[in-house]
């Protein structure tokens, strides 16, 4: 008890010898009372954790936030012990002899706080510290509230401490936030890993708390990762089961197909906007009503500023009165803020469901899309559904639910106009209206723009897309002036609709900005012209806010109708996609293998690629046994390939049944190879057998390659299998359809790109061993293969940047210097919230580097997981007809149905960021705006005036609106750097050589003779690759038809690639006519040459600009060309010709070429169309046309890269024998795996490994065992076989 009465002595002693608990002396002798006893605790435990565990560092590596924490500690410590030490030392104290020693204990305990903020803290020590903090900080806080209340005032020495208080408040939390998540994380670690981080994913995204999910705090473990290292894929959560892409997609594809039966042919309603609406009406009615909710809480702030400024007018104070409008200041800004955060979060992720739903459906659409689509919506259109169409779905809710609420906000504004100033709002509506009838119009010529920008931009991409994929056509050629005029005139007229749309941003602008202002002068005249309110403080500040919140609306609906637009733009191309003709599930009966012997059954079969036309297949009627090898022949255009398609189901039957007994695979004439590895492309999403795959890779003669390959099967292959060669694809292809094992095998020529002697290995140890049980129908050039088929089909005479950073820059700008502008006005008439405003200023700055941590890497990963969403549809576009066939597309729709999930999760989990830091940023301004009205009603009634205390509180109820205006702008400008930083590294890549060198070019006559020389040339694709050429020394000499020959592998295409300069040597030289092709530009090189490449590339546009892309020749010369290639065999006396072609001659008959003829038939015969890629031709009708490209040209050296693969035995004949006129005087190099093709040639080279075996002519290399005379050897025998065994059986 005596120390008791000891220690309340000593209160009455520091407090002027009263003891009184309702003093505020004695309230903070307590509250010293409790941090000394706090202060002994810690340094004790601070003493036992340094003596016990010899800890090296004492002092933790914090956050910037904690050293700002100690250094305002240690600032108010100097200030309370130097205050101390003035009292001590100048002894001007009165009757309080001990106020020195007070001020040096508050100083020490002060110094030990800055101390506690920066010591590295064990798990106790955190708790200790962190209920400190919290005890001061209340306690402190309700001291001063105590003081203020009583005392209406509060003195500056109180002042500064207050907010550091709310600093070591808010290091409690998150020390204890820490503390919570450590502990989950220690209870989890005994679980298995993948089903930790399910656990994980689901409690934060599905079983997060009411708080947390209204606080946004259950993506603070994400922001926490973020903040302490860059984020990687591997970090982000996988999405919740409610927002995963099938489920939406199942709900939108249920009510579809119900629209769908009820349609009516009068129905023209968009059918995809109803079914949207009908899947996600009732989610959105509680995003409608944080809408309203957030209109009636940014409409009632004009009323409570009119309610305080006639509260600063009353004679007598109302403290209770005061607070009570307070209160309701506080309540309505609460309810902005959270409403509008959780209006703008469930829009976007209502949206994103939208957007999965929608990019399903098209891809589900085209896996099942007809021939004739296929042809309406070419592949770059289909992805543009996905990228642009559906993607846009994503903020469609928003700007919905935006447009509607803004006019409601527009005329809740005008209720509350009418009911401040009566009917002297009158006049104000006027202009409104104005302005109101002036966006109809604009939204109109806006929406024209709109579309005619989109069809323009799809042109822009589908033609960007084809070039990118022909690029290598276009540079051997030498066509990239041409195609980059024509790509430029697209996007200049791409960019003409863009800039007529941006013209009309500064409309809105100058509408957004004048409005108030003519506004309020209309309602000012109108108020004195009728005498409906008195125009002071209050009815002026009162309009002006109410005409702001009015602005938005006047400033946004423009841009939320042209938002609109577009969307329904997008609705509409959807829609029309999702119209279109589909495969009928009635073209082909599968019927699973059971006793039947019959493999392939059709009765009757008429089919045709476009009805509208004429029949492609005519009259077909076929049966084939189970286990027979058949055999498809003809020339080009016959309906080979055609007559695959048939049995698909890929080409529409007009009459007749087609049945397919047993499972199908499929290769098809143009290879299709996914990106991924090899592996992953041979068993394609089939259960790993090693003993079958090993040997799908030995039949389709791929040891070789995969063993030469430094990660064997593992390597990956390249976008549409780019770093593969045409052989290597082909026999992928092949394998993957051995490995599926399958009853039925549809081969499309699938030996075309290989050489004679592999593509003896194929047929014998693949086609007649590995698949001896099974049906396989083989269309094939291969004529010495056709003694070893049970049936051959000869198929005859059958008809066949981004714009927004300059804009994110200004805003940036002008939305800071409002800001600081704001704080300003405020802290002149009310200078303590100063203090407030920039601590929160330091607060929402670390706030906001701390979201920028996670939210740039969320924007970089979400642009890499973008992306293949794209390149997948694309693939899967390209190779619809193998996935089908292989019957994948359960499989290939559930691989897309991941990659939309891990795209929309990055979408989710961006805007989820973007609201956490918003509601952090609302509630961090909205303080200094709780904390100005606060001073206003503490501010004595003669100090200011109603007029000042209007325009305060006006200003500070625009605070937070403009912070978060110019934070979305710092966070939107720091995200499309990104797109700025991908473009640079993009531009940094290192560029071909010059097409011209001015100081270097060649003779105009160059080359005049044709001779090319090879010295010791060496090739390698990469700096530090393997060779791949070594060290070829020879010479073409001109005019001599040279044959370059090799196996798979050996070198042949790179040699070509070595003269187009499409690689540069490592060493050596190519000389032609003696001038070293490297030293002279490219364009002057590749205009000299020309070039039939193995694959036949066309482009979208006519038969005219695919034949003379240039635009160099006549209609006359055209046709001369197409007169050339539209030869007869009739009078072909070549003993090569009879000798080897005879047994198919029996067979087949003399057949044109057709090519002139097919383009006479047409309605617009040199302006008829080729669609993409030149679908709508067949592989040898697109090689024919790359010859009257050659034809056209007339250049002293002619390439043919394997030219002649994809077209028929005797048409071969017959162009050799073309090009042979034709270039007698060139260079012609073959590069060629049919023997006859270069048998005949002046020059043979041999390659193998990069190495040159043999050069020489043929003739000598026939005469010694040459490698030349052993692929001879092997080709004879085969043909020679065939020949006498086909003749004996036709006679």
């Amino acid at each position: 008890m005596a120390s008791l009465r000891n220690l309340l002595g000593g209160f009455s002693l520091i407090c002027e010898g009263k003891l009184d608990f309702g003093s505020f002396c004695i309230q903070r002798s307590i509250i010293d009372v409790i941090n000394l006893l706090f202060l002994f605790v810690f340094y004790l435990l601070l003493l036992v954790s340094c003596v016990k565990k010899h800890q090296r560092r004492v002092v933790d590596r914090r956050s910037w936030i904690s050293l700002l924490v100690s250094i305002c500690c240690a600032l108010i410590s100097i200030l309370y012990i130097g205050v101390g030490l003035w009292n001590l030392i100048a002894k001007n104290d009165g009757f309080n002899n001990l106020s020195w020693l007070v001020e040096l204990v508050r100083g020490l305990i002060w110094i030990s706080l800055a101390v506690s903020v920066l010591v590295k803290k064990s798990q106790w020590m955190k708790i200790l510290i962190s209920a400190w903090w919290v005890s001061f900080s209340l306690l402190d806080s309700a001291l001063h509230i105590e003081i203020l209340f009583r005392a209406h005032s509060i003195e500056i020495f109180d002042i500064f401490p207050w907010p550091v208080n709310i600093l070591l408040l808010f290091c409690a939390f998150r020390n204890f936030n820490h503390l919570a998540r450590k502990r989950a994380e220690d209870e989890s670690l005994s679980e298995p890993l993948l089903e930790e981080k399910e656990e994980k994913n689901q409690r934060e995204l599905c079983q997060a708390s009411c708080l947390s999910q209204l606080s946004f705090s259950w993506i603070n473990p994400l922001l926490s990762l973020g903040y302490l290292r860059p984020l990687a894929l591997e970090d982000i959560p996988s999405i919740s089961a409610e927002d995963e892409s099938n489920l939406a997609y199942q709900k939108f594809a249920n009510a579809w197909e119900s629209l769908v039966r009820e349609e009516s042919s009068s129905d023209r309603r968009n059918l995809v906007l109803w079914a949207i609406t009908k899947v996600y009406f009732k989610e959105n009615i509680f995003i409608a009503v944080c809408a309203v909710l957030r209109t009636i809480s940014v409409v009632s702030l004009p009323l409570l500023l009119y309610a305080f400024v006639n509260y600063s007018n009353q004679e007598e104070e109302n403290l209770h009165e005061g607070f009570v409008l307070l209160g309701c200041l506080i309540l309505s800004k609460v309810v902005e803020s959270f409403s509008q955060r959780h209006w703008y979060f469930a829009s976007r992720r209502s949206g994103m469901r939208m957007r999965s739903a929608l990019m399903v459906a098209v891809y589900q659409k085209q896996l099942k899309l007809s021939s004739l689509g296929r042809i309406r919506h070419s592949t770059g259109e289909i992805v543009n559904y996905i990228a642009v169409d559906a993607y846009r779905m994503g903020e469609f809710p928003w700007w919905f639910h935006s447009t509607w609420s803004l006019v409601l906000q527009l005329f809740m504004s005008i209720a509350v106009l009418f009911s401040v100033v009566g009917f002297g709002a009158i006049p104000g509506l006027v202009p409104l209206l104005i302005c109101g009838f002036l966006n109809v119009p604009f939204a109109k010529i806006l929406q024209k723009f709109q579309s005619e920008f989109m069809i323009a931009q799809d042109e822009r991409l589908r033609t960007t897309s084809e070039i990118l994929n022909s690029m290598k056509i276009i540079k051997l050629q030498s066509w990239e002036e041409k195609f980059k005029s024509f790509i430029e005139s697209q996007r200049g007229n791409e960019f003409k609709w863009l800039a007529k749309q941006q013209s009309l941003r500064p409309f809105g602008t100058v509408l957004y900005w004048m409005s108030p202002t003519i506004v309020s002068s209309a309602v000012f005249l109108g108020c004195a012209l009728f005498g409906s309110a008195p125009l002071n403080a209050g009815t002026i500040f009162t309009v002006l806010a109410t005409l702001r919140s009015m602005a938005e609306p006047v400033r946004m609906l423009p841009e939320a109708l042209s938002i609109l637009i577009q969307a329904k733009v997008s609705f509409d191309r959807i829609n029309n996609f999702l119209l279109d003709n589909e495969l009928k599930n009635d073209e082909v009966r599968k019927i699973p293998l059971q006793n039947s012997d019959t493999s392939v059954k059709v009765q009757a079969g008429n089919f045709s690629w476009d009805p509208e036309i004429s029949l492609t297949l005519r009259d077909v009627d076929m049966e084939i046994k189970r286990g027979q090898k058949i055999a498809v022949c003809g020339p080009v255009g016959a309906g080979k390939s055609s007559i695959l398609c048939a049995m698909l189901g890929e080409i529409p039957k007009l009459s007749g049944t087609v049945h397919m007994f047993g499972s199908i695979a499929y290769v098809s004439q143009t290879s299709w190879i996914q990106s991924g590895t090899i592996r992953d492309n041979i068993i394609y999403g089939k259960p790993m057998d090693a003993h079958k795959y090993e040997k799908a890779i030995k039949v389709c003669a791929l040891d070789k390659d995969i063993n030469s390959f430094d990660h064997g099967d593992l390597t990956e292959i390249g976008q549409r299998g780019i770093n593969m060669s045409g052989g290597q694809k082909q026999r992928i292809q092949l394998a993957r359809a051995v490995y599926n094992d399958a009853d039925i095998y549809l081969l499309d020529d699938p030996f075309s790109a290989v050489d004679a002697h592999t593509a003896a290995v194929l047929f014998n140890d693949c086609v007649m061993t590995a698949l001896e049980k099974k049906t396989v129908i083989l269309v094939t050039h291969q004529v010495e293969f056709l003694s070893e088929v049970d049936r051959i089909l000869a198929s005859s005479d059958m008809s066949i940047l981004d714009f927004n950073i300059p804009f994110a820059t200004i805003f940036l700008v002008a939305g800071a210097t409002e800001v600081i502008a704001t704080i300003g006005i405020m802290a002149f008439i009310t200078w303590q919230v100063l203090i407030v405003a920039i601590l929160a200023m330091i607060a929402v700055n670390y706030i906001q580097g701390y979201y920028m941590s996670s939210a740039r890497e969320l924007i970089r990963i979400n642009g890499t997981t973008k992306a293949p969403v794209m390149n997948y549809a694309a693939e899967t576009s390209l190779g619809v007809v193998t996935i089908r066939a292989f019957n994948m597309v359960d499989r290939f729709f559930k691989n897309y149905l991941k990659l939309v999930d891990t795209d929309a999760t990055l979408f989710f989990l961006s805007n989820a960021a973007t609201e956490w830091l918003v509601l952090r940023i609302e509630t961090l301004q909205n303080l200094t705006l709780f904390t100005t009205a606060f001073f206003l009603l503490l501010l004595p009634k003669n100090q200011v005036t109603p007029g000042i205390v209007g325009l305060s509180l006006s200003y500070a109820l625009s605070l937070t609106g403009a912070q978060i205006f110019t934070s979305r702008w710092y966070c939107n400008l720091s995200n499309y750097i990104i797109s700025v930083e991908r473009i640079k590294q993009f531009m940094h890549i290192s560029a071909e050589p010059p097409a011209i060198i001015e100081d270097n070019r060649p003779p105009s006559s160059w080359p005049s003779k044709g001779r090319i020389e090879l010295q010791e040339l060496k090739i390698r694709y990469r700096l530090n690759a393997p060779l791949v050429l070594k060290g070829i020394c020879c010479t073409f000499q001109e005019g001599t038809r040279v044959g370059v020959v090799g196996r798979t592998g050996s070198g042949k295409s790179t040699l070509i690639s070595a003269l187009f300069r499409l690689v540069e040597p490592a060493s050596g030289k190519i000389l032609i006519d003696g001038l070293d092709i490297c030293s002279m530009g490219l364009k002057d090189l590749r205009m000299k040459l020309s070039i039939i490449p193995q694959e036949p590339t066309l482009f979208r546009g006519s038969i005219r600009t695919n034949l003379d892309p240039l635009g160099l020749y006549s209609d006359d010369e055209i046709w001369k060309v197409n007169q050339l290639m539209t030869v007869t065999s009739k009078g072909f006396n070549n003993e090569l010709f009879e000798s080897f072609y005879l047994p198919y001659i029996l067979v087949q008959g003399l057949e044109k070429c057709q090519l002139k003829t097919t383009i006479i038939g047409l309605p617009n015969k040199l302006d008829s169309s080729v669609s993409d890629e030149g679908e709508n031709w067949s592989v040898g009708q697109r090689q024919l046309f790359c010859l009257g490209r050659v034809l056209l040209n007339r250049n002293r050296i002619l390439v043919l890269d394997e030219a002649t693969a994809s077209i028929d035995s005797a048409t071969d004949a017959i162009l050799q024998r073309i090009i042979r006129q034709e270039f007698s005087n060139c260079t012609v190099i073959t590069v060629a795996h049919r023997v006859p093709t270069v048998i005949d040639s002046d020059m043979v080279m041999v390659l193998s490994g990069g190495n040159l075996v043999e050069y020489d002519e043929p003739s000598n290399l026939m005469e010694r065992n040459s490698s030349f005379s052993k692929l001879v050897a092997e080709y004879w025998s085969s043909c020679r076989r065939s020949r006498y065994q086909n003749f004996s059986s036709y006679q």
